[in-house]
């Protein structure tokens, strides 16, 4: 990683929390905090105030505009920004939604710091960060979502097989789905199977992946 100074804006509308992470980062060599935003309108109007940050360290829940609008405004607006998701929530459904909105890494709020430092460097070196929560496998199923997002445009899927994609988000295992469908594993194995085939994906993240993006499942 270059030695140049890189600026971080800090997006959480809880303010001790804020204060603290911007104090930890003070200490990390070759990145500044630019500016301190309570929430995404809070952090627009300071963009007119400051320059364009090189990173946006951006928490989800916000009041007024949350992370999910606010990484998706950064992702029309100003797309060279490096996102960085950060949040108490590990649902596989918030990070495949703030990844969507354009967000290139996910980290945790009870991270290590050594591993918010990480994040940083990978961001910036690489252009995404992944760890535990966010990887390879989940951005190698949204680059081949991006690559057949005109597929919903044609196919059909039956009430049953939306209602499995939507099990898709969940912690459930395949046979607790069955259990909740009331069916048999093996028909389980057909929805997933069929699924895969219409939509030309691979795994269970893709589909996820599919609900999410196209409003199957809400947040």
């Amino acid at each position: 990683m270059s030695d140049q100074i890189k600026n971080i804006a800090l997006v959480d509308d809880h303010v001790l929390f804020r204060k603290g992470l911007a104090a930890l980062i003070s200490y990390f060599p070759s990145y500044n905090i630019l500016f301190e935003a309570a929430n995404g309108k809070d952090f627009i109007r300071q963009l007119k105030i400051y320059d364009v940050p090189d990173i946006v360290l951006l928490d989800i829940n916000m009041p007024e505009m949350d992370g999910y609008s606010t990484a998706s405004w950064l992702r029309t607006n100003h797309p060279e920004v490096n996102i960085l998701a950060l949040s108490t929530m590990d649902a596989e459904t918030a990070i495949i939604k703030m990844i969507t909105n354009g967000a290139k890494g996910y980290v945790l709020k009870d991270a290590e710091p050594e591993e918010l430092k990480r994040a940083f460097d990978e961001v910036i070196s690489k252009g995404y960060f992944y760890n535990d929560l966010v990887t390879r496998k989940v951005m190698q199923s949204l680059s081949s979502l991006a690559t057949n997002s005109k597929i919903s445009d044609f196919v059909k899927l039956t009430e049953r097989e939306m209602e499995f994609l939507k099990y898709t988000c969940t912690e459930k295992t395949y046979n607790e789905i069955a259990a909740e469908m009331f069916v048999s594993p093996r028909t389980i194995d057909g929805y997933r199977n069929s699924l895969c085939e219409k939509l030309q994906l691979k795994s269970r993240t893709g589909l996820a992946l599919y609900a999410v993006k196209h409003g199957i499942v809400k947040i």
